[in-house]
């Protein structure tokens, strides 16, 4: 079982591969070409997202997609408990949006230069690498892009349900007045499991709630009290699926 297991890894691992040195051009130039290029971007980073997905036996479940507009922009917060969280964001939202990344992938060989465009890098480990972020992040929304953020800090590897949140986006939120918009994602730790490299085909189930608007927290610049009221909605959507 572990043998095919072991194939049906570095098959997926090929048609990625392939997969991105066939699109990659098509998703780097037009970023690099006008900033205003990443709705082009995002349309192949999708197809690039969706022909894998297909071609490995992964299929999603969207429900609540009727909570997003399409010209308004939010901060998605997720629960990550597996890698394949990756190409669940762009096949789940339908925005063109910018991620937090781990600054580890910008290193990976060709793969952290697609990234790069799409993403925003932080070491975890560096208070002020966290304080640019946030910077950077304000300064993409003040373009009217969405951006993605994992509130838990890291992914998920224990028992609980989610990991304390860390108040970045939270802060971010209040003072800009961009709504938080919750997604739970169910099942990506099936498809790949904790401690593991290892893939097998399956299901992952992605919820939306309605935005949490932040205006109640505004002037009294309650970052805590939204973080609290967002961690319980991701908390209660979780629950209520898994």
């Amino acid at each position: 079982m572990k043998a095919i297991q072991w194939i049906y890894t570095i098959y997926a691992a090929l048609i990625f591969i392939s997969l991105m040195m066939l699109l990659g051009l098509f998703v780097l130039v037009p970023l690099l070409v006008s900033p205003k290029g990443g709705k082009i971007s995002f349309f192949f980073i999708r197809i690039w997202a969706k022909v894998w997905s297909f071609c490995s036996g992964i299929r999603y479940k969207i429900e609540g997609r009727e909570h997003i507009q399409a010209n308004t922009p939010y901060i998605y917060i997720f629960n990550h408990r597996s890698f394949i969280d990756a190409p669940v964001i762009p096949i789940a939202i339908p925005q063109e949006i910018r991620a937090i990344g781990k600054k580890e992938l910008s290193k990976v060989p060709f793969f952290g230069l697609f990234l790069s465009r799409v993403a925003v890098w932080v070491d975890r480990k560096s208070p002020e690498s966290r304080k640019k972020s946030v910077q950077k992040l304000l300064e993409i929304l003040q373009k009217d892009i969405s951006v993605v953020v994992a509130p838990e800090g890291t992914r998920n590897d224990s028992d609980e349900t989610l990991l304390p949140f860390q108040r970045g986006a939270f802060r971010i939120s209040v003072e800009t007045g961009v709504p938080i918009l919750p997604m739970a994602v169910i099942g990506a730790d099936k498809i790949m499991k904790r401690g593991s490299i290892l893939l097998k085909p399956g299901v992952v189930q992605i919820y939306f709630s309605a935005p949490i608007d932040p205006k109640a927290y505004q002037s009294t610049n309650d970052y805590n009290g939204l973080m609290e009221k967002s961690f319980n909605r991701l908390e209660a959507m979780i629950l209520t699926h898994e």
